[in-house]
């Protein structure tokens, strides 16, 4: 029986990573798309809950949802799907998520969302805008998904893959990294509409802070896929005998 696979993104069930990654697949296993109806990057982890959503199927057979990310992989698994997945996937991501953007990433939300609910779960970026070499990005990608098929991880796990733009990839030259981090963003863009109120755009992201040699700021660097397993207890272990003794002051 073939494998199953529920895969998403955040730039929305028409773009090239999506569909491409969505052929490559289906090639070996049984692909379920469920992505966004537009593009939703920057949606982090957020979930609709002020309005209901609506889940529509395009003539090529990828269902879409007036949702975030998150809301797609949400309403796939809790109401829709009449099976379970052996893996939840993600991208492939029309640019990189790396250091802290993996906090404010649709891509990689719509992979946590997956891991919440116990599944494991990859997700996928190519670190260049235009979908610069996206075969090759593509080519990778699929190997990573079938060795997490082969050998799957004992626990659920959750993936963030950065690919580099480059014409092809070897399997032996994946790195493990950690999430590298960057300088603050700049400041916002400001200017106005058209009856002169004052707007602001978000302004582009800090300049690199940390590529040591660990990191996956270095790995694509070098031209490596850079893999980052991430966890999601925010607790600040460390800080938990301070802050009792904060608390009593």
């Amino acid at each position: 029986m073939k494998k199953r696979i529920l895969l998403s993104n955040d730039d929305g069930y028409n773009a090239l990573g999506l569909e491409r990654l969505y052929h490559a697949l289906s090639a070996w296993a049984d692909v379920t798309v469920f992505a966004p109806e537009v593009n939703h990057s920057g949606a982090s982890n957020s979930l609709s809950v002020n309005r209901p959503l609506s889940v529509k199927q395009a003539p090529n057979g990828f269902f879409y949802v007036n949702g975030t990310p998150s809301d797609c992989i949400h309403v796939a698994l809790t109401g829709i799907l009449d099976f379970k997945p052996d893996l939840v996937v993600s991208g492939i991501n029309n640019g990189a998520n790396l250091g802290e953007d993996t906090l404010y990433s649709g891509t990689v939300a719509a992979a946590t969302e997956g891991f919440l609910f116990g599944y494991s779960a990859i997700a996928f970026s190519l670190t260049e805008r235009n979908w610069t070499n996206l075969d090759a990005a593509v080519d990778i990608a699929n190997q990573i998904v079938q060795h997490q098929i082969a050998y799957p991880h004992p626990s659920s796990t959750l993936l963030n893959v950065n690919i580099p733009p480059l014409p092809h990839h070897n399997f032996e030259d994946i790195q493990i990294t950690r999430l590298g981090r960057r300088h603050p963003s700049q400041d916002v863009i400001k200017g106005q509409n058209p009856h002169g109120d004052p707007i602001y755009w978000i302004g582009p992201v800090g300049e690199i802070l940390d590529t040591s040699e660990d990191t996956d700021f270095m790995a694509i660097k070098r031209g490596q896929v850079s893999i980052t397993p991430l966890q999601l207890d925010l607790t600040h272990f460390e800080l938990l005998s301070q802050t009792k003794q904060w608390i009593k002051q």
